[in-house]
């Protein structure tokens, strides 16, 4: 039989006996963040110290998991909490930070008359060291604490299903005009043969205890039979599923089609209630969560509702000011195949500014009734000039504007 080592999982934590849930909370997350295997790749000593806080943390969070390590000094899963509080209501002693508890009976059993002598010394009549409690030691609490529980393991309740989760790409327009996407995903369902039972009825003997009922587990030195807990007891289980082999549920492939609402984002989570893995024992399905990645355009980037856009402007337009057309999501007007609308370029105009067109962005999925803007960034392309006669125009506009762009610059030197 396997012992349960005994582990203080307030020290490991750094924390008193006494600490409140929210002090354990804080704790743990203090020390999680520094030994967390992101943080401390290829390093096993962190990713061992990051399993033991969090097996810590697992036992001190769960309120029952406590209440059973504080009356015993060690947590198992074959501990009933109702004998963990009968327990204690019978005086047999608490947790007391690590150490020994007392001189009350550890577990709730009662060993009257039997002869533990044999135990207490070792094979050449000397004292063991390590010991408690009149030398028998921890261990003898380790070889009983997956007895506590009594009746065995318990029958099977229906268990909810596992959710899911998948990346999903979807092109630009698709969520910015919303419409209909498809995938395939692979999930749990019930098994068809034995509707979710992982039985099909009639039974076989236990290949656990070999039909006998009981099996035997070892603790150091001493020998104990106790019930199968795979046939609880009864020698036979039923016969398992072939389809699911036992599971009660069977792996598949099966194409989803879902809508994607107008304005949808990139990172959103879509959640698809009940098209997660199966439910065992007739649980409830889980749900399906879809993670949106956007696709790109060559022309438009979109940042939240708003939609961005670089348009080109040559050096008259940008000095003279101008109307010009310019590309957009949706207009009234389509040339070309080419959404477009009218934007006005204010005199003396420069490279990088950026105008805005109010409300001709996205259709917000989380505000109804309203939408982005689309921002325009002005690009000035300089003209290449090769014919003498815009030679000498551009020269000539330069000494009808002769201040120098760059004198600014050295005044803040």
């Amino acid at each position: 039989m396997a012992t349960t080592t005994k582990k203080d999982y307030y020290g490991i934590l750094g924390v008193k006996p006494t600490a409140t849930a929210e002090e354990i909370r804080k704790a743990f997350r203090k020390l999680a963040r520094k030994y967390h295997p992101d943080v401390n790749p290829n390093d096993k000593k962190a990713e061992e110290r990051f399993k033991e806080i969090s097996e810590a943390n697992d036992v001190l969070s769960d309120e029952k998991k406590r209440k059973i390590f504080d009356q015993f000094g060690f947590y198992s899963d074959n501990i009933d909490p109702a004998a963990a509080e009968a327990a204690a209501r019978g005086g047999y002693g608490s947790y007391a930070g690590g150490g020994g508890r007392g001189a009350g009976q550890e577990v709730p059993f009662d060993f009257g008359g039997f002869d533990f002598s044999d135990f207490q010394t070792g094979r050449g009549g000397q004292p063991q060291s390590g010991s408690a409690g009149g030398g028998f030691g921890g261990s003898f609490r380790d070889i009983f604490s997956g007895m506590f529980s009594g009746s065995g393991q318990k029958a099977r309740g229906p268990e909810p299903g596992t959710d899911l989760e998948y990346q999903v790409n979807v092109d630009f327009w698709t969520l910015i005009r919303g419409g209909v996407t498809r995938l395939e995903i692979t999930r749990q369902e019930v098994c068809p043969t034995c509707r979710g039972k992982s039985t099909t009825g009639g039974s076989v003997g236990c290949p656990e205890c070999h039909g006998s009922g009981q099996v035997t587990q070892m603790g150091g030195r001493m020998k104990f039979n106790i019930q199968c807990p795979r046939c609880n007891g009864t020698g036979r289980v039923e016969n398992a599923c072939a389809t699911c082999h036992g599971d009660g549920v069977v792996t598949k492939r099966e194409p989803l089609e879902f809508r994607i609402k107008p304005g949808t984002r990139d990172g959103q989570r879509i959640r698809l209630a009940g098209k997660g893995n199966a439910g065992m024992s007739g649980g409830p399905p889980g749900d399906l969560y879809l993670i949106i990645k956007a696709g790109t355009n060559p022309v438009f980037t979109r940042q939240g509702d708003d939609i961005y856009v670089t348009v080109p402007v040559t050096v008259t337009e940008a000095a003279l000011g101008a109307k010009i057309e310019v590309p957009t999501i949706d207009s009234v007007e389509v040339k070309d195949g080419a959404a477009r609308t009218q934007l006005k370029i204010p005199p003396g105009t420069q490279t990088g500014q950026k105008l805005r067109l109010r409300e001709k962005g996205v259709i917000s999925a989380t505000r109804e009734g309203q939408r982005g803007d689309q921002i325009v960034e002005v690009k000035i392309v300089v003209p290449k000039v090769q014919d003498e006669r815009s030679k000498e125009i551009l020269r000539e506009l330069a000494v009808l504007n002769p201040e120098n762009p760059r004198e600014a610059l050295f005044t803040a030197v």
